[in-house]
């Protein structure tokens, strides 16, 4: 209970009682409530006692007099209630709907004579309020996981050029019992970052709900003026594991005080134990990790007598989902658009997709092993993944018939007469390049690419370039802009006009007559 000041007691019944002021007046001067001075007032009148005696006594006896049911009362051996108990009961709220009232009722069925419901209430949140930053947040069980990277990172030594490494550590951490997951990682790239989640949650044996992750380019391109957008690799990520991502506000640690707790626990516990040891693979250091990880979640957490894996068998693991039958495969993202010779380029390869959705928007989902191209969320095109520059990969079946040509905006007789209007090299120039193709669409965007340097090196200077590259046999677009930049062909005429185009030898283990002069 407050305890009264007897200061403003007798300031109160000065004023008043001595300077016979009203008790709106006493109330201003002394700062004290009138229904709290009028209270005074009633105690004073009953303790038959005058204002002069006030003054002369000691604040203990004259609180004695005016207070007599406080000075006698005795206290209070009242059961107290399991506050661990209770704490644990809210945490699982979500799936139990049990409520604080409820379990008052209980303490009250078992203890008749315990704490009515607000000085029950007053108890419960005394207790939360001793208990650390992470704990005072009641988090339902299985409900959320909280994602980050510790900021210590691990050297990782290379045994054969003595080369130095700092790898990453990934910590995971359930909000209902802390039980937590670490691992090193190489980076915090997508890659490495995805592959960390997949992992932490085969060690939970479950998934929880929501994500609550940090910041990082890998899981978040924009969290700024209430918007957020996600990073396309992590939403699908989610949608695999049926979660949902709730990323934590910029500089608000407040927002996961559970992660950066397990961030300093496995630093404190797990990394700074390494602090001596040299590493010579990620591997090695995880396979390190592993033994103590289990320790640090068996071990008693003060505050609340159990430990971590105690808890999640109790909180959190009932409450969590399965994991999905199939394991997450990991894949990039990319919106492109289809070129006019109905290709879309990735990684400066080229890959197919049906005639028909010429120049429109397609995403891309891709991995190591294949690319998938969809349009409205319909797969329109599936290839086996291309690594080496220029390479294409078009399927017959995509191909439009000969008679759709005349009618497209861009067609071979087009390129042809836009070739023959910059002069014959130029011609010379497409008709090669429409013999190298396997697809003559294919070759559209070179062509393009190359017919277009005219308007910005002027058609003379583009002829005596094309004529250099034709007699040097290449036809790549990189090389014939070199040519025009530096100018390698000096004191040649623009009127050396050829008639057919060359014979091109581009098989690696054939030589041009050049080479044996």
């Amino acid at each position: 209970m407050r305890k009264i000041q007897m200061k403003k007691v007798r300031e109160a019944l000065r004023l008043h009682i001595g300077m016979n002021l009203s008790v709106r007046q006493a109330h201003r001067a002394a700062g004290v409530p009138r229904t709290t001075i009028q209270d005074y007032i009633r105690r004073f009148k009953s303790s038959a006692m005058t204002i002069d005696e006030v003054e002369g006594m000691s604040d203990n006896v004259l609180h004695s007099r005016l207070f007599p049911e406080q000075r006698s009362a005795t206290p209070s051996k009242k059961p107290l209630p399991d506050m661990l108990y209770l704490h644990n009961e809210l945490k699982q709220r979500k799936q139990t709907k049990v409520t604080l009232m409820l379990l008052w009722e209980e303490y009250k069925e078992q203890y008749p004579d315990g704490y009515e419901y607000t000085q029950f209430r007053v108890l419960y949140k005394k207790h939360v309020e001793k208990l650390n930053p992470s704990m005072r947040q009641v988090h339902l069980g299985g409900e959320k996981v909280f994602v980050d990277y510790s900021g210590l990172t691990m050297p990782i030594y290379d045994i054969q050029t003595g080369e130095i490494v700092k790898c990453q550590v990934f910590i995971a951490v359930l909000g209902a019992s802390g039980y937590t997951f670490a691992h090193a990682t190489p980076s915090q790239k997508q890659e490495d970052f995805f592959q960390a989640h997949v992992l932490a949650y085969r060690y939970f044996e479950g998934v929880p709900r929501i994500v609550v992750s940090d910041n990082l380019k890998s899981a978040v391109i924009t969290h700024s003026n209430g918007e957020i957008v996600i990073n396309e690799g992590y939403a699908d990520l989610a949608r695999h594991y049926n979660m949902a991502i709730e990323p934590a506000r910029p500089y608000k640690p407040k927002d996961k005080p559970k992660v950066e707790q397990g961030v300093q626990g496995i630093q404190r516990y797990i990394l700074a134990r390494f602090r001596h040891r040299k590493f010579y693979s990620v591997d090695e250091l995880n396979e390190s990790i592993g033994p103590l990880l289990d320790d640090y979640n068996n071990k008693i957490v003060k505050h609340l007598e159990q430990s971590r894996t105690q808890m999640f068998e109790t909180l959190d693991k009932p409450h969590l989902k399965p994991l999905p039958a199939n394991r997450y495969s990991y894949k990039e993202f990319k919106v492109a658009r289809v070129n006019q010779d109905y290709h879309i380029t990735l990684d400066k390869c080229n890959y197919s997709v049906p005639y028909g959705y010429l120049k429109e928007l397609v995403d891309v989902h891709y991995n190591s092993h294949s690319v998938k191209i969809y349009h409205n969320n319909t797969l329109i095109a599936t290839h086996p993944r291309l690594r080496r520059t220029g390479d294409v990969s078009t399927l017959k079946e995509h191909m439009p018939s000969s008679h759709q040509y005349v009618h497209e905006k861009m067609n071979p007789d087009r390129l042809r007469n836009w070739a023959k209007n910059i002069g014959s090299n130029a011609s010379a120039f497409v008709e090669a390049r429409f013999a190298a193709a396997e697809y003559e669409a294919t070759a559209y965007r070179p062509i393009i690419a190359v017919l277009s340097l005219a308007k910005l090196h002027g058609k003379s200077e583009l002829e005596l370039a094309l004529m250099f590259a034709l007699e040097k046999q290449t036809l790549k677009t990189k090389s014939i802009k070199s040519i025009l930049e530096k100018k390698l062909y000096p004191g040649r005429s623009a009127n050396n006009i050829m008639t057919t185009p060359p014979i091109l030898n581009t098989h690696d283990n054939l030589r041009n007559a050049q080479e044996y002069q």
